[in-house]
């Protein structure tokens, strides 16, 4: 989605649009729930004054020309056209926009199957090389950024997905996965032909289950009988799920081959399966995390991809990058949520542009505190 600057309620077209959703209803095809009764009833979207509904401003920058950044990555990386990749743009707008040095970054990456210690060892060589401030993407580094930033209590640290450190040198990066999820789960909901959709989750764990519970939500408030279909590929405490991408493809085509006609995968590296998937069946999927419709290594499957949730870890990033060399950390939100453009989605591929305005609706109608969308199902 565009900037923090832009408005993002689009009211006019609203009422249009609830006047031709309301009560509208679509023929079915096969699954369960409320595809056995061959309707998909709609409601109308929320109307909200544009007035509540206001991004806040984007912070004033500041000259990072004399950090030295060091990045941890996840387990595949830059090039994994999801999470790590929105961190890495994070990185490269911080470059573009603030002087940060390239030369003054350093950027390391998790392999797969390595130990707890591995990740604390990636982080003490970062410190040790003078980098400061540090950032580890994801919350499998929290025990590692415990560890390190006690013995370095002048080097600042961030964590993405994780507020379990507590320390005065650690800053965690979390978002309200929830609201953008529920965001493209009204996108479903609205596009679905069959009234029955897919959920696919790398690992169930309380971080995936959000995800979940916001497309549940979402999908329910603008059709309340849709069949939502949740699976997920691994286990709690078994992270594989997040790089199977075999595994996630069997998954999505059982539920296609069960009437879903969308699927939203939140699955890291094993979104691709979901995508081929899709791509095989001829059905649709919803991806995460970055802009997946334009990521170079989805070209072949790009069609199938209509929309993705938005987790703006390129923007809590970049705003913590900022935000040291400025001195402001303090000043960050607890978390990036819809009115902070911490999440949001795509219409890269034009795929939902006849819905925008409904899908702006609803996200208005949460950034005022009109919805309130759940964290669990």
């Amino acid at each position: 989605m565009g900037g923090r600057g832009r408005y993002a309620t689009a009211i006019a077209l609203v009422a249009a649009a609830a006047l031709t959703l309301s009560g509208c209803a679509r023929d079915t095809g096969g699954g369960g729930g409320a595809a056995q009764g061959g309707e998909c009833e709609r409601t109308a979207p929320p109307s909200v004054p544009a007035a509540s509904a206001q991004p806040e401003p984007e912070a004033p920058k500041a000259d990072a020309s004399r950090l030295k950044v060091g990045l941890a990555y996840d387990i595949g990386g830059r090039g994994d056209a999801s999470f790590n990749d929105a961190a890495a743009a994070g990185l490269d707008r911080a470059v573009a926009e603030l002087g940060l040095q390239k030369a003054n970054t350093r950027e390391a990456t998790a392999q797969a199957g390595e130990s707890e210690d591995a990740g604390t060892s990636r982080l003490r060589q970062l410190a040790q090389a003078g980098f400061n401030p540090v950032v580890a993407v994801g919350f499998n580094y929290a025990t590692g950024v415990k560890t390190v930033a006690t013995e370095f209590p002048n080097v600042q640290f961030a964590i993405v997905d994780d507020d379990t450190v507590q320390l005065p040198n650690v800053k965690p990066l979390v978002f309200a996965e929830e609201q953008g999820s529920f965001l493209v789960g009204a996108a479903a909901a609205l596009k679905t032909t069959t009234c029955k959709v897919g959920f696919i989750g790398g690992v169930d764990n309380p971080l995936i289950q959000k995800f979940d519970a916001g497309y549940k939500q979402g999908a329910e408030a603008v059709a309340p009988s849709i069949d939502v279909e949740s699976a997920y590929i691994s286990p709690a405490g078994d992270f594989t799920g997040f790089n199977d991408a075999t595994r996630a493809t069997e998954i999505a085509s059982g539920q296609y081959d069960g009437g879903a006609d969308i699927a939203f995968a939140a699955a890291g590296q094993s979104n691709q399966g979901v995508f081929a998937a899709a791509q095989t069946a001829q059905k649709k999927a919803i991806g995460v995390d970055s802009d997946q419709y334009n990521s170079p290594q989805l070209a072949q499957v790009r069609d199938t991809i209509m929309t993705s949730m938005i987790k703006r870890v390129d923007v809590a990033v970049y705003d913590y990058i900022n935000a040291v060399a400025g001195n402001t950390v303090a000043q960050l939100p607890d978390r990036f949520d819809l009115k902070n453009n911490g999440v949001g989605y795509s219409t890269s591929g034009g795929q939902v542009d006849d819905i925008v305005p409904q899908l702006e609706a609803y996200k208005a109608a949460i950034i005022a505190g009109q919805i309130q969308v759940k964290s669990t199902k």
